[in-house]
């Protein structure tokens, strides 16, 4: 287990699937050393590795309903779609209690990916980082274009990490984790499209030449990505999880009982794998 990682994907509200997944893990005592996310992925894994099981269900099935987490009202007035104090302050400081010295104390290292929009390129922040600000972090690991403002943090403008490194394979086996768990949330057949308003992202962002190339090119590195992974399980490097049933939740969905069933099945199908990803999980002690 000292050479895993655990890797988890973005995906908006889909990430509650990873919510269900993270949960049945805590509550088999199962953590890994390493643990690196993107956008929705990241912020699940921080309720994970604080060891508050269910916080992410209550967040994201029982408060999504709430106006001030997301509405249409939010973007016109402020331009913010999903009500980005509502979520990184008065719920984890308020209403729902993040708990930041389990965070902090906890022994695993956590890598969450944001995308410096001046560059183009991904910028990863660690919670062993002097000064690291999480609840900054995952606001601007979680900033999606056009409906979220930027983030400033540390001299950079940041917004959403799984625009760069929407599964951040490459970075977990760069910080010496060659062996990893993905928790996905898109089917095993889906592949990205190519960007149907790139008028409009060249337009919104047109001071971000770089930022507009990684925008456009999106689907290029997530197919690309996909394909990597492939070959990794293929090899036995990778034991991947992901949702095995057909998704009916968008990255915008606000139907709590959609999203409950979600959650449910990510902890299903983690329950149902873990024979499996037990016997992975051996292999690697074995080759040790």
């Amino acid at each position: 287990m000292d050479s895993i990682g655990l890797i988890l994907e973005g995906g908006g509200m889909r990430g509650i699937y990873t919510a269900g997944v993270l949960d049945y893990f805590a509550e088999q005592n199962l953590f890994f050393p390493y643990t690196i996310g993107v956008s929705a992925g990241a912020c699940m894994g921080a309720s994970y590795l604080s060891r508050q099981i269910g916080r992410n269900r209550e967040v994201n099935v029982n408060w999504v309903t709430d106006p001030r987490y997301i509405s249409w009202s939010g973007l016109f007035k402020k331009g913010e779609l999903f009500g980005m104090d509502f979520i990184f302050d008065e719920l984890p400081n308020k209403l729902v209690p993040f708990d930041s010295d389990a965070f902090n104390d906890s022994p695993e290292e956590f890598v969450i990916g944001t995308t410096d929009i001046e560059t183009g390129e991904t910028v990863y922040y660690r919670k062993s980082d002097p000064e690291f600000d999480l609840l900054t972090v995952l606001r601007a690991s979680s900033s999606l274009p056009f409906i979220a403002p930027i983030i400033e943090y540390k001299g950079r403008k940041l917004l959403d990490g799984g625009i760069s490194d929407p599964i951040p394979v490459r970075q977990a086996e760069r910080d010496g984790y060659k062996r990893n768990v993905l928790v996905l949330t898109r089917n095993e057949n889906y592949r990205k499209s190519k960007n149907k308003f790139s008028y409009f992202v060249r337009r919104a962002y047109r001071k971000f030449p770089k930022f507009v190339q990684k925008m456009l090119t999106r689907d290029t590195t997530y197919n690309g990505t996909l394909d990597y992974i492939a070959e990794q399980e293929s090899k036995g490097n990778v034991f991947v999880i992901r949702p095995q049933q057909k998704l009916t939740v968008g990255r915008l969905e606000r139907d709590s009982s959609k999203l409950d069933a979600l959650y449910l099945q990510g902890y299903e199908e983690a329950k149902q794998l873990a024979p499996k990803l037990k016997a992975w999980l051996e292999q690697e002690q074995e080759q040790d």
